[in-house]
């Protein structure tokens, strides 16, 4: 009788050639070729404009999620974020040492030099004037470089670009649903609705990926990533300044040099201010009005730019041909924050179905509502939110059908968490950041297949 799970001595000898080689470890060998299981760690740094927080994730050798003691990752924050630190960036760098530390004890030792460090700095750094978030990345490279055994590389450190931060999502997200390792037929589209941008991101055909438009000195429209051993052509592009709050800016500039908004809750006067700069925010005499509102934000999206391609969605942007990685949708952030907030979804579940009609007639309501009266129709509506809930969800529902084009019937998934295994996860960057990070060693394929199939 043949006896199963017995490594080839071939394949023994490629273990012994290669993985030295690929890790620099000649314990791992032992142990893999002892135990026929492996176990990877990656270690990723959020460093938000509020604060930084470190995610630490666990995963067996077919790049399942596994659980590190009672969590399904380790997860630790700090404030405030390195943002704060514009003039002292060693002070910045020295405030993720606890983290670090906490990191490394979660790791074990024997796995601190093949495990992955990386941080993503996203709009805190971003917003920081002159060369300050310059400084404080290269202070932190030297915190690493000189405080960590875990496996760290200078271009780990580094502000994310609106490409990387969709890209990650759509990797967390199809991840945590069970898609990857499957045909692109079988992966969703992402929108990610954040404060500041928003992403478009679907695994496209060989075929759409060739046609891609090539974006001068900009972010590519298509990624090629390997994941679970199955090669996708990833359509990405992220929309700065059309973020919820951002996108209020935006919409108050369509208005020209008026002092009233056709978008405010009438009874309000005030003003609204972002990244600084303060915009007047008053309603007419006779209130909101939500014809209005759809006119100045389809004017703010830019809805009627010539597009050069062969489809775009909104401001000339390539819409990446479409097609059926497209065709099942998660919309996240603010789409699902708004759909709890107005009753579209139960606020109690992690995820729901919605229309982005739904949002037009929630719309509806609010608009014709005073800013007085506004908690008696959206009793969990947020204070801050309060003069601008007509607007939010005009422009939630322009962005959709206008600027994305969905039928306003069209079911989509909005999304908080998603459920896995028996954990709840938060379907965020880092998580996708690590699954990439892990994915891509050079190592991966040779460990999983074919030794581990014998």
């Amino acid at each position: 009788m043949k006896r199963q799970n017995r490594f080839p001595l071939h394949l023994i000898i490629l273990l012994v050639l290669v993985l030295p080689e690929c890790y620099g470890a000649s314990s791992h060998v032992r142990r893999l070729l002892l135990s026929h299981e492996s176990e990877h760690y990656a270690v990723i740094f959020d460093a938000g404009s509020t604060g930084s927080r470190v995610h630490v994730f666990r995963f067996d050798h077919n790049l399942n999620l596994l659980p590190i003691g009672n969590h399904i990752e380790y997860f630790l924050a700090i404030n405030p974020g390195l943002s704060s630190y514009a003039n002292d960036p060693k002070t910045g760098a020295l405030s993720l040492k606890p983290l670090l530390d906490k990191a490394e004890a979660v790791v074990p030792k024997d796995l601190q030099p093949e495990t992955p460090l990386k941080l993503g700095a996203t709009a805190g750094l971003r917003l920081l004037k002159g060369d300050a978030a310059v400084k404080i990345l290269q202070a932190v490279r030297d915190l690493f470089k000189n405080e960590t055994t875990l496996n760290y590389k200078a271009e780990w450190v580094s502000v994310l670009d609106g490409t990387q931060e969709g890209s990650y999502f759509w990797v967390a997200l199809n991840y945590l649903l069970g898609n990857l390792g499957k045909e692109y037929e079988s992966t969703i589209a992402t929108i990610d609705l954040g404060g500041g941008s928003v992403q478009m991101t679907y695994a496209i055909s060989e075929e759409s990926a060739l046609k891609a438009p090539k974006v001068p000195n900009g972010e590519p429209y298509v990624l090629n990533k390997s994941l679970l051993g199955t090669n996708y052509n990833i359509y990405v592009h992220s929309y700065l300044n059309y973020g919820q709050l951002a996108a209020r800016t935006e919409i108050f500039k369509a208005s020209g040099n008026s002092s009233n908004s056709p978008c405010i809750l009438g009874g309000y006067n005030g003003y609204y201010t972002y990244n600084g700069v303060a915009y007047k925010a008053s309603s007419p005499k006779k209130g909101s009005s939500l014809k209005k509102c759809r006119t100045l934000a389809k004017k703010a999206l830019k809805i009627r730019t010539p597009c050069a391609h062969n489809k775009c969605t909104f401001g000339g942007v390539w819409n990446g041909g479409g097609g059926d990685g497209f065709k099942n949708l998660y919309a996240s952030s603010f789409f699902y924050d708004y759909a709890a907030m107005v009753g579209i979804i139960d606020s109690k579940k992690p995820s729901g179905r919605a229309k982005p009609i739904q949002y037009l007639n929630a719309a509806k309501l609010a608009c014709k509502t005073k800013v007085n009266n506004i908690k008696s129709v959206f009793p969990k509506i947020d204070e801050r939110n309060i003069p601008f809930i007509c607007m939010d969800l005009v422009y939630e529902y322009t962005l959709l059908v206008d600027g994305f084009g969905l039928h306003p019937k069209q079911d989509i998934t909005v999304v908080h968490d998603v459920k896995y295994k028996n954990y709840i996860v938060g379907a965020a960057w880092p998580l996708g950041c690590a699954i990439d990070v892990v994915s891509s060693s050079s190592c991966y394929s040779l460990m999983i297949s074919p030794v581990l199939s014998y």
